[in-house]
């Protein structure tokens, strides 16, 4: 029977891919990466709330309206706990030099995160090790996704804005509004997730290789958003009074490591569709005697190779013959 259902997930790509991306998933280890991206962006979300704050003074120094609506929208990106923290939005103050020092390093401490997510994808994308940027041209390269967030920002708030407005024109049109809201929405944040896995990935990925992992990240977002709207309103009524700080961490860190698993898992689904790492053997993680298909070998030679230190260093990977059994090999498609 196994055998059976094995042969079938071969030969069907609906069932094949998903099998195949969650067991690259535990293969890179990926609950770790997605709690070494919690870590860092636990502690890099204030120092770039920080900055954010001064620099929105510089820039709107006469709308401190507009700096706190676009503080507000960038904090809503966390439902569960973004109105506790919006309190925590105060600029940095002090003389023209000390304020140029503060903003650098704590500019330079919230890049942490970005770094986490180029390290988890060229790690997903089997870069080696010697081919990744170092500790200082990984946070300049990190940049590039400080400017993605802020046009996130800007897109959330428009949309924000014209879903709020909706109820204003009437029931039907005001329906027809936030739908219209939701799609530009998902659209905007499929565009932005397509330029920050190309952007943070070392190895030369195209927009067809890592759009479906933008679009899945995308909508995800999205009801994530909606769910996390709706257990505010719902669960949460008076947590904050009872639970105080405590359960203000919890949440934030809960919530950024759910969007840290699907970034993960977005990034698996374009690498095992862009190199082909589908179909994958049924019992590859819990026997060790079993028939490896073509993509089992790229897969295990890929994590061999990832490990490359140094250029002049060489790794071969073979793989012994397996033992002859009495059942006969079963078939995959063919490409």
């Amino acid at each position: 029977m196994i055998g059976r259902i094995d042969g079938y997930q071969r030969r069907h790509r609906w069932l094949g891919v998903p099998l195949a991306v969650v067991y690259k998933f535990v293969d890179d280890q990926g609950s770790y990466l997605a709690a070494l991206i919690t870590y860092y962006g636990f502690l890099s979300l204030f120092p770039l709330l920080l900055v954010m704050s001064t620099v929105l003074g510089f820039v709107l120094p006469g709308n401190p309206g507009l700096q706190q609506q676009l503080i507000h929208s960038a904090l809503s990106q966390f439902p569960i706990i973004g109105d506790q923290l919006t309190s925590t939005a105060q600029p940095l103050r002090g003389s023209g030099f000390g304020l140029a020092i503060g903003i650098v390093v704590s500019l330079y401490g919230g890049l942490g995160v970005a770094v986490a997510v180029q390290n988890a994808l060229n790690h997903v994308w089997g870069v080696p090790i010697n081919k990744r940027p170092d500790p200082f041209r990984a946070r300049l390269r990190s940049l590039l996704m400080l400017v993605l967030l802020g046009l996130g920002v800007l897109v959330t708030t428009v949309l924000s804005a014209l879903a709020a407005g909706a109820g204003a024109v009437g029931e039907e049109l005001g329906v027809g509004l936030r739908l219209l809201a939701i799609v530009v929405s998902v659209a905007a944040m499929c565009g932005l997730f397509v330029l920050g896995f190309r952007a943070l990935t070392v190895r030369d990925v195209s927009v067809r290789e890592v759009l479906p992992g933008a679009l899945l990240s995308a909508v995800a977002w999205q009801i994530l958003q909606s769910m996390g709207a709706f257990f505010v309103s719902h669960g949460l009524m008076g947590s904050t009074q009872v639970y105080g700080l405590f359960g203000i961490v919890l949440g934030l860190m809960a919530w950024i490591y759910i969007e840290a698993v699907i970034i993960v898992l977005a990034a698996e689904l374009n690498a095992v569709l862009g190199r082909r790492l589908y179909p994958r053997s049924l019992l590859t993680p819990f026997v060790e005697d079993v028939e490896l298909t073509r993509a089992d070998r790229r897969s295990y030679t890929s994590y061999a190779s990832t490990q490359r230190f140094k250029e002049q260093q060489t790794i071969n990977v073979q793989f012994e013959p397996r033992q002859e059994t009495e059942k006969p090999p079963i078939t995959e498609p063919d490409g």
